[in-house]
């Protein structure tokens, strides 16, 4: 069955049918005893039986006009549009139709999107109409009660449901969109909203709309004021805040400590070429100072703040800024260990022992030990007949040397500054330069000019003299350099008178009145100028030299003749 009874055979409706054609949605709201949306009178409902010729059996051959189901989804019928007026005679409708020509019937059992009405539904071989329920024959109307749902309505007539409105317990129902009445917004509070009407007034004819535009609205409430003003306090505060610490930081005291310090020491090791925030940041972090920019301020306060040394300084701990410069120019707090110009290995090692509260000897022990693991570069390792393979490495500085360091530490520090301060210069090229065999010998001369000279030109003279007696044409000391400073060097010694016996019969390598050539290894550590001198000697021929006053003065002569006669100006100076 399909709607209002109609047949599920394949012939056309009966023009009497209310149906039959397209009359619109009057028509069928007519039809089906409703009024129509044109305000026509409403007429009985027709019933119509189903044709006892069109009862479906699978036997049977299919008709050819009943519609399949794939065409749901195509296009309407073509010829036949729907017009959504109302009133029109029903003869006239009967037709067109009937001057049109038959076409199979399409169905999509829904509304035609391309018409906006309901299209047709299938016949035969179909679901059974399920709003018919068996009704067809008793003339029911499935609308006809006052409990029923109302027909379908046309999508371009169609309306959103009203909900009624169940009233709970001072609740109501509102189908419109409300209005935010949020105490805040509203400017009210719970049980502060005046009513100036009944609740039943307030709400609207078409959806129970509240009708708040008749409510009082009242100024921000307390709580609004509240929660505004301490969000301008917190703003307001962290805005203060900030200038503050800006100034403080800006414009304040650093922050310091007071007084002397606490009976609490520490020792503090100021890298050489420290600047003032260098060294703040080394005692603040050491306990010493309260802040860095405490310290720069009390090093630039004192007229001496700017000559403090490197070193390792025993400080105390909790110190005001300007009582830790004041006690950082004090000679006493440095336990600084500096090395001169020309010193040898010996005595630096006892000066380590004897700052570190060690055994004599420890130092030089290890020295020797761990020569290889101190930092020496590669060219200065592996040499025949040295005596100490750390010789001419613990350059000339300031070196802090404090109780609680290691003595490794300490010649590592000072092994790692002389190869930084000859690695400043190409020592292999120079060397190929002056006939040496390699920086390691460059080194030893400037060893032995450091020994021997006493001023910067005797050094670029003494050089020249240890070069010319090094050539193979030398006649004169037979490549022999017959230096007094290299065997006080075997003995450990400093003597300035060497009787001519001992000499000759002690055969060291480092023995240079026997031995030909340079001694095995340096016999000190020499300083910028030894060095330099060695790289840049005179060229005026000179061969010998005398110490005339035994110390601070030295001669120089080209010629045998010349040597012996400042010689015998010695003699008689020393009382020979």
């Amino acid at each position: 069955m399909t709607e209002y009874g109609r047949g599920a055979g394949s012939e056309p409706w009966h023009p009497e049918d209310p149906l039959y054609g397209d009359q619109g949605w009057g028509a069928q709201q007519a039809a089906s005893g409703q009024a129509p949306y044109g305000g026509q009178a409403q007429q009985p409902q027709q019933q119509y039986q189903q044709h006892p010729q069109q009862q479906y059996y699978p036997q049977q051959p299919q008709d050819p006009y009943a519609p399949q189901p794939q065409y749901a989804d195509q296009p309407p019928q073509q010829g036949y549009v729907e017009q959504p007026q109302q009133g029109y005679p029903q003869q006239q409708y009967a037709d067109q139709y009937a001057a049109q020509p038959q076409q199979p019937q399409q169905f999509n059992g829904g509304w035609d999107t391309t018409t906006g009405q309901q299209a047709a539904m299938p016949y035969a071989g179909q679901q059974p109409d399920p709003y018919n329920n068996g009704y067809a024959d008793e003339g029911h109307d499935p609308y006809g009660t006052p409990e029923a749902y109302p027909p379908p309505q046309p999508p371009g007539q169609r309306q959103a449901p009203t909900v009624p409105e169940v009233p709970e317990q001072g609740h109501e129902w509102d189908a419109g969109p409300k209005e935010e009445n949020h105490p805040f917004f509203t400017g009210t509070d719970d049980g502060e909203r005046e009513e100036d009407e009944p609740r039943e007034s307030r709400r609207s004819a078409g959806g129970g709309r509240d009708r708040r535009g008749k409510t009082k609205k009242k100024g921000k409430s307390g709580r609004a004021c509240l929660v505004l003003a301490v969000i301008f306090a917190v703003v307001g505060g962290g805005v203060g805040y900030v200038g503050y610490d800006f100034y403080q930081k800006k414009f304040g005291a650093a922050p310091d400590y007071a007084g002397e310090g606490t009976s609490e020491t520490v020792t503090v090791e100021i890298p050489t070429g420290a600047g003032g925030s260098e060294i703040g940041q080394l005692l603040k972090q050491a306990g010493v100072v309260k802040s860095i920019d405490a310290f720069v301020q009390a090093q630039n306060d004192d007229p001496k703040g700017k000559t403090i040394q490197a070193g390792a300084y025993t400080l105390k701990k909790g110190m005001s800024a300007a009582s830790a410069v004041k006690l950082m120019l004090n000679p006493t707090s440095r336990n600084s260990l500096i090395i001169p110009e020309g010193k040898r290995n010996s005595w630096v090692y006892g000066e380590i022992d004897t700052r570190l509260g060690l055994t004599a000897g420890t130092t030089k022990d290890i020295a020797l030990k761990k020569a290889d693991s101190m930092g020496l570069p590669d060219w200065a390792k592996g040499h025949k007949n040295v005596k100490d393979p750390l010789e001419g490495f613990l350059y000339p500085a300031s070196y802090p040397v404090a109780k609680g360091m290691k003595p490794e530490d300490v010649l590592k520090k000072m092994v790692n500054r002389a190869s930084s301060e000859y690695g400043k210069q190409d020592l292999a090229a120079e060397a190929k330069k002056l006939n040496l065999d390699g920086p390691w010998q460059l080194i030893t001369v400037a060893s032995l000019v450091q020994a021997e000279g006493k001023t910067h030109d005797d050094f670029r003279k003494m050089a020249e003299v240890v070069y010319n007696r090094l050539k193979p044409d030398n006649t004169q000391t037979n490549q022999k350099l017959q230096f007094d400073s290299a065997y006080n060097y075997l003995t450990g010694k400093s003597n300035i008178k060497i009787g001519l016996s001992e000499i000759n019969n002690n055969p060291d390598p480092y023995n240079t009145y026997k031995w030909r050539g340079l001694t095995p290894g340096p016999i000190g550590n020499p300083g910028t100028d030894a060095l330099a001198a060695a790289l840049n000697p005179t060229g005026d021929g000179w061969m010998y030299f005398v110490a005339t006053d035994g110390e601070k003065k030295t001669e120089f002569a080209k010629t045998l003749a010349e040597f012996n006669k400042l010689k015998e100006q010695f003699n008689a100076q020393s009382g020979q």
